[in-house]
């Protein structure tokens, strides 16, 4: 099996275990959501990351990760302005 599709197998188990599990606690939060699906996608990405060389889809997805970090950073910013606001 190669490392793309078992990427993708996993990113697809992570997320439906954070979906049950929210489900269970009966609490859906998109921000919450997100920020364990990049933690994932995080890791995932670091485990097939490839020393010598890079495939063009791990290029692709590095922009992806790149994004989840700019929007991770405009939750943070929005809760610390929240905070402030009181």
């Amino acid at each position: 099996m190669k490392k793309k599709d078992l990427a993708i197998i996993v990113v697809t188990v992570w997320l439906i275990v954070i979906t049950v599990f929210m489900l269970l606690a009966a609490r859906i939060d998109l921000e919450i959501f997100f920020v364990l699906w990049l933690i994932g996608l995080l890791v995932i990405v670091e485990l097939m990351d490839t020393r010598f060389t890079l495939p063009p889809y791990m290029r692709y997805l590095k922009y992806v990760v790149a994004a989840g970090i700019l929007l991770f950073g405009g939750i943070v910013a929005i809760k610390v302005m929240e905070i402030l606001a009181r």
